[in-house]
């Protein structure tokens, strides 16, 4: 029994002690925040691994299947639940800001500050879909772009013939690229310990400043959302079976999420724990980095939430039917296409 709790759960455990052992030390040496190159080496790592395994992942996924039809009812179901979560997500978020407004006074002293030039209308729908050159394709800054182009390379993979050498060396790249994910991640451990550490030292006196208020409703609604709709969710997909496997495989995503604060980051783990939970490989590859960039409910938090403490900040009353239809559009289409678009992100919202 314990040998078997300690190959599924002991790797999970080193982390999550890690993250416990760096958060003590930054809250008791200040001088702790020389350890974030521990965790910025972790985090360089799967920054640079994640733009080929998205690459050859959705390629390959692509290219291997049967029938076209079935991709394209994988990715419309994908994309009507992305949409569909999203907007929940932005509705219980828009109800806690009425409850619990995150600024109850306007600022009358806000500094003046500096905004980046905006992209027009028409330059975000090309960047959508496109980049000004090949090179700019191998940054995870455009993901949206990264993934077209992979679906119209497994796509025309795919007309040469599921069996072609092609679709065989995409996927025996894939394969190869996720044990060289499964090697970065041995050293996890450390990474975290460094990168909480440094965390928790330099932030730490600052999250009780002026926007603690804002964190005392996102942080704590997060965790309730984790731990309430995704256990719905798995239901919903897998009944009592989903819960369990959820249950099984999540942490691990979740604590690299955690620590690496970017969803792209997690696609390597993603994969891997989709793998041990039995989820076909054609429908891993192609879901998981299209929700790593366009699944977002976290973001849909933040963006009603930022909305909200604007409003706050310069006195203009958070009401009316129009202005909630507005901000839950607003916050849906930045969580399910915003993050992934060059020029896009804040500046979009």
């Amino acid at each position: 029994m314990s040998r078997s709790f300690f190959r599924t759960y002991g790797f999970l455990s080193a982390m999550l002690l890690a993250i416990v052992l760096g958060c003590v030390l930054g809250a008791l040496w200040p001088g702790a925040t020389c350890l974030a190159p521990l965790g910025t080496i972790f985090i360089n790592l799967m920054f640079c691994i994640v733009v080929p395994l998205v690459f050859c992942s959705l390629s390959s996924s692509i290219a291997y299947m049967k029938s076209p039809k079935r991709a394209g009812r994988i990715m419309g179901t994908t994309l009507l639940v992305f949409i569909v979560t999203g907007l929940i997500a932005a509705v219980i978020m828009l109800f806690a800001m009425r409850l619990y407004p995150p600024v109850l006074e306007p600022w009358a002293d806000a500094a003046a500050g500096a905004v980046d030039e905006q992209a027009s209308v028409a330059q975000l729908l090309v960047n959508f879909f496109t980049v000004e050159d090949f090179a700019a394709l191998l940054s995870r800054r455009a993901m949206l772009p990264l993934i077209v182009f992979s679906l119209l390379i497994g796509f025309g993979v795919n007309l040469g013939g599921a069996d072609c050498l092609t679709a065989k060396v995409l996927q025996d790249m894939t394969n190869c690229l996720l044990k060289v994910v499964s090697l970065i991640s041995y050293y996890a451990p450390v990474a975290f310990f460094g990168f909480f550490a440094s965390l928790v030292a330099t932030y730490g006196a600052q999250i009780t400043a002026a926007y603690g208020r804002a964190m005392l409703v996102y942080y704590p609604l997060c965790f309730v959302y984790a731990l309430v709709a995704f256990p719905l969710y798995a239901y919903l997909g897998g009944k009592k079976e989903g819960v369990r496997v959820m249950r099984r495989h999540i942490l691990r995503p979740a604590v690299t999420a955690l620590g690496t604060c970017s969803s792209v980051a997690t696609i390597p783990t993603n994969l891997e724990a989709a793998e041990d939970s039995g989820v076909p490989r054609d429908i891993s590859d192609l879901v998981l980095p299209l929700g790593a960039t366009m699944h977002m409910d976290g973001s849909c938090f933040s963006c009603v939430l930022k909305i909200a403490f604007l409003f706050g900040v310069f006195g203009i009353p958070f009401e009316g039917a129009g202005l909630i239809v507005k901000i839950l559009l607003v916050a849906v289409f930045s969580s399910v296409a915003m993050s992934g678009i060059p020029g896009g992100g804040y500046i979009g919202e």
